[in-house]
């Protein structure tokens, strides 16, 4: 068999994940912040000129008072930020309702100590009613950027990653001399043409050449039959590389030299899962920043809230998929680049819990690799479902993968994409 060429990257430190977030976080809460207190700052000054008449003066005295009204909620929002106030949005609405009165409420007793006016119970009575009156625009515009604008940012920092790179990695392992006696679950065992399967995998790794991936190849493991379907191994969310804990017995073993070959890639952090719980790289779909992970017999409860605590520092939302008529969730769905989830309903539970789903004519045709934002890599046992995303305005790339399709195996199955 002819491999790719194997890249061999210079080790890097082990990162713990939650010291890589802080700061992207903490960049996170002030960003979201700020967005707020920009909102709340012009719609106050742009009321408070329109109701005078547009007066220059009054711009210029209403453009002093809410500047510092709004860097106070600016610093009070970057801490109830920080500290969850954009995980639901009632917080959300309370940490903007609380920041926005106290920061109108301080630019208004710094308006009446600066011109030496003593503060008595009739005046503040007066900064009481400054709230309902020159204040509500302000403090009503804060309280709903905080609710629907906040979280956004908040998303779209955490979810950014630099472009610092023009190379696009991707993990694959030889097959096994013995892939024929790989694990099957749903799928009556079949004679594989191991001969024929080296050679669908030399074309499936020159296919990812073609477009641009360079192909990491982690050591051979000729004993473990199903190590060539390396997705099942490790997850990568970004910079962050979630270990998998395999939920047969005879795939555990898979994991060790996969955790050598992440370990290589500079920048990388590593998480892991960790029995009880099990997890297959295969059940987890991303789809911007949802995680769907499939509840199958190969990842349990307790792997999906595992991987909900690892991925809620970052901003994810993990949804879990109940999965019972195939063997992994992107065994029965994938999701395209704009994030349309594509499946065939006959190897899903459910398809509600995808916002957009659009059903495939074909069962191999369910599986899509994304090797850009126009082009698919898929089973070429799926001409309909290729003519169909075709024509949808994708470049589609097809390869014959038919000997890992006797083992349940798909396209996302043979390559870990570092993205």
């Amino acid at each position: 068999m002819t491999t790719p060429p194997a890249i061999r990257l210079p080790a890097v430190p082990d990162r713990s994940p939650s010291q890589t977030s802080v700061a992207r976080r903490s960049i996170a809460a002030i960003a979201s912040a700020a967005a707020v207190a920009v909102v709340a700052f012009v719609s106050g000054v742009l009321a408070t000129s329109l109701a005078q008449g547009q007066n220059p003066a009054v711009f210029g005295q209403a453009f002093g008072y809410f500047s510092l009204a709004a860097v106070v909620l600016w610093a009070l929002l970057c801490v109830a930020n920080a500290a969850g106030a954009l995980r639901a949005w009632f917080l959300a609405a309370l940490a903007g309702l609380t920041s926005a009165v106290l920061a109108a409420l301080l630019a208004a007793s710094t308006n009446v100590l600066s011109r030496g006016i003593e503060v008595t119970g009739q005046v503040f009575s007066v900064l009481l009613g400054s709230l309902a009156g020159i204040n509500l625009v302000f403090i009503v515009a804060a309280v709903l950027a905080e609710i629907f604008l906040a979280p956004r940012v908040e998303r779209a920092v955490l979810h950014h990653r630099p472009r610092r790179q023009q190379r696009r990695v991707a993990l694959v392992r030889i097959p096994a001399s013995n892939l024929g006696e790989g694990e099957l679950t749903h799928l009556e065992r079949r004679a594989v043409d191991t001969a024929k399967a080296d050679e669908q995998w030399d074309d499936y790794c020159a296919a990812l050449v073609a477009e641009g991936w360079d192909t990491v190849e982690v050591d051979a493991a000729p004993d473990l039959p199903d190590s060539v379907f390396i997705e099942d191994t490790v997850v990568f969310f970004g910079d962050l590389a979630v270990l998998a804990n395999p939920g047969a017995d005879s795939r555990k073993p898979e994991v060790e030299a996969v955790e050598r070959a992440v370990r290589a890639i500079p920048g990388i952090s590593i998480a892991r899962i960790t029995a009880p719980g099990t997890l297959d790289g295969g059940d987890v779909l991303k789809v911007g920043g949802t995680v769907y992970v499939g509840a199958s017999s190969r990842t349990n409860a307790e792997g999906i809230r595992q991987l909900r605590g690892i991925l809620a520092v970052r901003g994810y939302t993990v949804v879990a998929v109940p999965m019972t008529k195939a063997l992994h969730l992107k065994s029965g769905a994938t999701a395209l680049p704009d994030g349309t989830v594509i499946g065939h309903p006959d190897l899903l539970e459910t398809t509600s819990l995808f916002p957009r789903f659009l059903a495939v004519p074909e069962p191999e045709g369910v599986a899509v690799v994304l090797l850009s934002d126009e082009t698919l890599l898929m089973s070429a046992s799926a001409p309909r479902t290729a003519e169909l995303l075709s024509n949808l305005g994708y470049r589609v790339v097809t390869v014959d993968v038919s000997e890992f399709e006797k083992l349940e195996g798909c396209v996302t199955c043979l390559s870990v994409r570092v993205r």
